[in-house]
């Protein structure tokens, strides 16, 4: 979920102001309206120009496309307050989707390119999405079978691909694909394409889920969609790698999302704790609540701290192996804060925390997808030993 890193020093007063704007957005322009988006399926485009007026779209992007750059530090506030304060992981994650799917474009894409995807998508005017995992496998990312097969000046695509955010609405889709011979497999064939969403022959299928309702989720297909070369980003057979560090970016902003969940879970407990009477009494004067609030805010101080280190590391250019594992850890870690602070807010609530239109019940059914999307737990900690040479 990220672009690009400028190391240029932030200040305090960058980061309070950052952080108040986007309180205030996500205060009036997204939590009074999650509970009619949620039943809606999807939330109005014009969210998009909304939060591009703002310039939070552009964060982390250069000047000349539209965008702000923006160090780890200062986009830091951005994921979190919009957490916090939006309390919708359906909302963050496909307003947010071209912060995966446009680095690769930014990256290796050619001047052309660029100029003409990047503009247009932080302006809030189109959708930017990425389309790697299928579904016949999800974190074996070598394994991809979606093909891509050079034809003169064009490729032909054939394949599918599934839980792909933004997937239903995208203008454009960064996607996997084997450009290898035929029967190839391994991460040496994988290339990654920019497909046009109005290409023929691209088919969509809206997929339903436990949470992010108001995201649209889509399951995609390729039949015989030609895309034109000047699409192919970066070389043939790079697209491997161009992956492995796109995902670095996509679970620093998922740990800190996580972290702003936690928060939202915290801050609604606590206000209930303090107005609910039982046995003559607020809930919060029982030692038995308190220390649940306690056990919550112990976590979310620790994951606090840890997104900020692993922040300062990239800005410092620190960005090898070990900061790699920090990157999986920190997922882990803050993905667990947020499903522990969700499972204590829904307990303090009681039947209330059982009932939709509460932000922890809402929370609760999203912290699965968390701790999966972006690489599973398993596969964070198993990416971490190997980074650390365990």
């Amino acid at each position: 979920m990220t672009a690009t890193s400028d190391a240029t020093p932030v200040s305090d007063e960058d980061r309070t102001a950052l952080t108040d704007t986007v309180t205030r957005f996500a205060r009036t322009e997204i939590a009074p309206h999650v509970d009619a988006w949620d039943a809606a399926g999807e939330f109005p485009r014009s969210l998009y120009r909304r939060a591009a007026d703002l310039g939070l779209l552009g964060l982390g992007y250069p000047e000349q496309y539209g965008g702000t750059p923006a160090s780890y530090l200062l986009r830091l506030p951005l994921w979190r307050a919009l957490s916090r304060h939006g309390a919708s992981g359906g909302v963050l994650a496909s307003l947010l989707s071209h912060n995966i799917g446009l680095p690769p474009v930014l990256a290796h894409g050619s001047d052309a390119v660029r100029a003409e995807v990047i503009p247009p998508v932080l302006a809030g005017e189109q959708i930017a999405a990425l389309a790697i995992t299928e579904p016949g496998g999800g974190s074996d990312v070598a394994q991809l079978k979606t093909t891509a097969r050079r034809e003169g000046d064009e490729y032909i695509v054939n394949g599918e691909k599934v839980f792909i955010t933004s997937g239903m609405r995208a203008d454009w889709i960064t996607v996997a694909v084997r450009t290898g011979e035929a029967g190839s497999k391994g991460s040496g064939g994988i290339s990654m394409l920019l497909i046009p969403g109005h290409s023929a022959g691209l088919s969509r299928s809206k997929l339903d889920k436990m949470g992010w309702l108001c995201s649209d989720t889509a399951h995609l297909r390729f039949d015989n969609v030609r895309v034109p070369a000047r699409y192919l980003l970066g070389e043939e057979g790079a697209g491997f790698r161009i992956i492995m560090a796109n995902f670095n970016g996509e679970r620093f902003g998922l740990a800190a999302s996580a972290l702003g969940f936690a928060e939202a879970c915290y801050d609604e407990a606590l206000a209930w704790a303090r107005q609910r009477k039982t046995f003559g009494a607020a809930l919060v004067e029982h030692q038995v609540i308190r220390h649940k609030l306690v056990d919550m805010q112990m976590r979310i101080q620790s994951t606090a701290a840890w997104c900020e280190s692993v922040a300062a590391q990239a800005d410092a250019g620190r960005t090898g192996p070990e900061w790699v594992a920090s990157v999986c850890l920190l997922k882990n870690h803050a993905t667990q804060t947020m499903q522990f602070c969700a499972d204590q807010a829904v307990q303090i609530l009681g039947g209330m925390g059982f009932m939709r239109g509460t932000v922890s019940e809402r929370i609760y059914r999203e912290v699965k997808v968390m701790m999966i999307g972006g690489g599973a737990e398993e596969i964070m900690k198993d990416l971490a030993a190997r980074q650390l040479g365990i």
